[in-house]
């Protein structure tokens, strides 16, 4: 259930990442808040940031046997940790952004997704 929640909110954040990969002019939320829309070295930081939401949605899926991919079970729980701790480094780097619309948006968002991983890390 925990697993499933973070993977609709990691499902939010892709689309987002993606719209800003393609230029929507929604970079105040995103990436320090400095370009209305990103430049493209953003850009590809966003479509990387896709691919790290993929790879921890699989983490989590994995750690809670919902899905069978990594098959390695000491990995996936480490993995599971290591997600905790870069969303709770993600909740401090958002809290300090010098966009208001970051901190006051993706702050809380990043605090449901690392609550959501220890829960599912702690299972």
């Amino acid at each position: 259930m925990f697993a499933v929640a973070a993977c609709v909110v990691l499902g939010f954040l892709a689309v987002f990442q993606v719209a800003l990969a393609a230029g929507a002019p929604l970079g105040q939320f995103a990436w320090g808040g400095q370009s209305r829309v990103l430049p493209t070295r953003l850009r590809i930081g966003s479509v990387i940031s896709v691919v790290i939401y993929a790879f921890i949605a699989v983490v989590l899926l994995e750690r809670t046997s919902l899905i069978h991919v990594l098959g390695n079970a000491g990995f996936v729980r480490v993995a599971a940790w290591v997600i905790f701790a870069y969303f709770v480094l993600g909740i401090l780097m958002n809290a300090i952004s010098r966009s208001k619309l970051e901190r006051y948006t993706m702050t809380p968002v990043t605090i449901v997704l690392a609550v959501l991983s220890l829960l599912v890390a702690l299972g």
